[in-house]
């Protein structure tokens, strides 16, 4: 065997090894929590059926089925709190196989516009109309497919010159690339371009422009403010298509990069390199050149489609101090969301119940604030669900619809993993952009959950607050925000896994190295995929976080104290447009 063939056969023998490793630290990980959930958990068939209807627009009929789980603990902590002991987890895991029941006769899955998306919400209104008297809403709103059909073309046009120019989906070898929810193109001729200048933020950058953008294509480099305001203001000055390039100030700011204009985007858009959009920006300041382009941007599917949301409030307490709890009701498509997030909304569905059980006992009192229990549809593609009713609630008339009414967002989106954590949101992370006012009461509820977990004697951990889960539209708008999140696709490291196990006891505290999911995102996130020991103390301190907050004398002065917010706003930097989108998937939103 020739040496370069031994070098591969070497290098094949490697990646074996290291794909075994990793499948082996996978299974060690769902090994472990199986042993466990056989300990804790029994999942009982199906037995009866419910059928309700959730009527979007066209109106679907969906049937659902219960099912009945058990589930019991060894530990007996003292909580001191009536609803934390009202919290039976056998009931919280009976919701939460009825979502497994779901995925299992549709398609495996739960996602946006899908029967199993449908029949989760269907069953979530159900068991909100049997076991409450909350006030229950359904709102609608439709989303875009973006199918692309084929590769874009650009052809340029300077001093007569055509070039059809480079694309590939490997950023650095290509041209330009194509904008998310761009709209299709198919220029027949040549459409002449026009530099917008200063970066194109502002209306007089569009309106003292020449020659006019209106009917050509406007060219903005990249800066100062988002590709969204660029591509509204392309829009309002009723520019055919918009060409954004990149800035050129560091290396890496050389090639296209991907982004995203959003669902509400009506305009054709291309994102090209430095080099490229220089080029033409150069070009066109020489107008016997007659710079053109022609783009043709073709799309599969473009079709519109209902997603719904489902928010429940209690009868009693003041709706102009709304407490609102919210987690996302959709899967990916890939599986059934069992622990993303159906934990989440099995939790909150729960809790709801729960709730309503106790007030309608002579011995537990109202609270004085309301409470809104929220379900959000599609925040696996991009926080739409929560995004939609922020916006909604910021140009609402209504009292008790309004954003002023909201004191409190709190999000609870993966609460059972199996390799978990018990993870805080951690306030001091947030994203800098957030206004000044949601900080104070976000650390506050930061330090809230960790206390209640050093009371119960559990381990826990400050995890990720920078927007990309439901409470980022709330948080954006200066919506006090916190939650909890047992992990994803990051790993236990070994301080945790000796932490957990030094508190929790030995064989606790999981598998180091391990990834805290493994089925994340996964066809396996099923109802084998949850630590039921990890999911009901999450459920708990989630029960403790509401009625800690319910029972303040003055929740808004706690959660919005007028010193610390001015002092605050000294400091504040300009506000930027918020993307749920890019903040969701990390994409550079200007």
């Amino acid at each position: 065997m020739e040496r370069s063939a031994k070098v591969l056969l070497c290098a094949i023998l490697a990646g074996i090894v290291l794909i075994l490793v990793s499948v082996g630290l996978a299974a060690a990980t769902l090994a472990i929590v199986s042993s466990r959930l056989k300990e804790t958990t029994t999942i009982i068939t199906p037995t009866s059926t419910i059928t309700t209807t959730i009527t979007p627009p066209p109106p679907p009929t969906i049937t659902t089925t219960t099912a009945t789980t058990t589930a019991t603990t060894t530990s007996s902590p003292s909580f001191n709190s009536t609803y934390v002991e009202s919290i039976q987890i056998s009931d919280v895991m009976k919701h939460l196989n009825e979502l497994q029941t779901i995925a299992t006769g549709a398609n495996g899955n739960r996602a946006i516009n899908t029967r199993g998306f449908n029949q989760t919400l269907d069953y979530i209104y159900n068991s909100l109309t049997l076991n409450t008297n909350f006030r229950l809403q359904k709102s609608f709103f439709y989303l875009r497919n973006f199918v692309p059909a084929g590769n874009p073309i650009l052809l340029t046009s300077i001093g007569g010159v055509e070039r059809n120019r480079t694309y590939s989906t490997t950023l650095s070898a290509s041209e330009f690339a194509i904008v998310q929810y761009t709209r299709s193109a198919n220029f027949a001729s040549y459409i002449p371009i026009t530099v917008i200048p200063n970066l194109g933020c502002s209306d007089s950058d569009w309106t003292s422009v020449t020659p006019s953008v209106i009917g050509r294509v406007a060219l903005v480099k990249r800066g100062n403010c988002s590709f969204i305001e660029k591509a509204l203001l392309a829009t309002k000055y009723n520019a055919t298509a918009l060409l954004t390039y990149n800035d050129g100030t560091v290396a890496g700011n050389v090639a296209p990069i991907v982004t995203n204009l959003g669902q509400d985007n009506e305009i054709p858009a291309l994102f090209l390199s430095y080099t490229l959009g220089q080029e033409l920006a150069d070009a066109a300041q020489d107008l016997s050149k007659n710079v053109g382009v022609r783009l043709i941007i073709t799309m599969a599917d473009e079709s519109r489609y209902p997603v719904g949301n489902i928010c429940a409030d209690t009868p009693t307490g003041d709706a102009t101090q709304t407490i609102v709890i919210g987690s996302h009701s959709d899967s990916v498509p890939a599986g059934p969301g069992i622990n993303d997030n159906g934990s989440g909304s099995a939790a909150n569905l729960g809790l709801a119940i729960a709730l309503a059980k106790l007030f309608q006992t002579s011995t537990y009192p109202k609270y004085k604030y309301r409470v809104r229990f929220c379900w959000w549809g599609a925040e696996e593609v991009g926080l739409l669900g929560s995004d939609f009713h922020v916006k909604q609630a910021d140009i609402a008339t209504a009292v008790g619809e309004r954003l002023q009414d909201y004191l409190i967002n709190l999000n609870y989106d993966m609460l059972g993993s199996p390799n978990y954590i018990f993870g805080i949101y951690d306030g001091k992370s947030a994203n800098p952009n957030t206004p000044p006012q949601a900080l104070p009461g976000s650390n506050k509820i930061t330090a809230l959950f960790r206390d209640w977990f050093i009371s119960q004697k559990l381990p826990w951990d400050y995890t990720d607050f920078s927007g990309r889960s439901d409470y980022g539209p709330f948080l954006a708008k200066g919506i006090v925000a916190g939650g909890l999140f047992s992990g994803a696709d990051e790993r236990k490291s070994f301080e945790q896994r000796d932490r957990y196990d030094q508190m929790l006891g030995q064989g606790m505290g999981g598998v180091a190295g391990a990834i805290e999911d493994p089925c994340y995102h996964q066809a396996c996130d099923s109802i084998q995929n949850i630590n039921v020991f990890a999911y009901e103390r999450m459920v708990e301190a989630a029960a403790f976080m509401l009625e800690k907050l319910a029972q303040q004398d003055n929740l808004k002065e706690f959660l919005y104290p007028s010193a610390e917010i001015q002092r605050l706003n000294t400091q504040a930097k300009p506000q930027r447009v918020y993307s749920s989108i890019n903040e969701y998937f990390g994409l550079p939103s200007l």
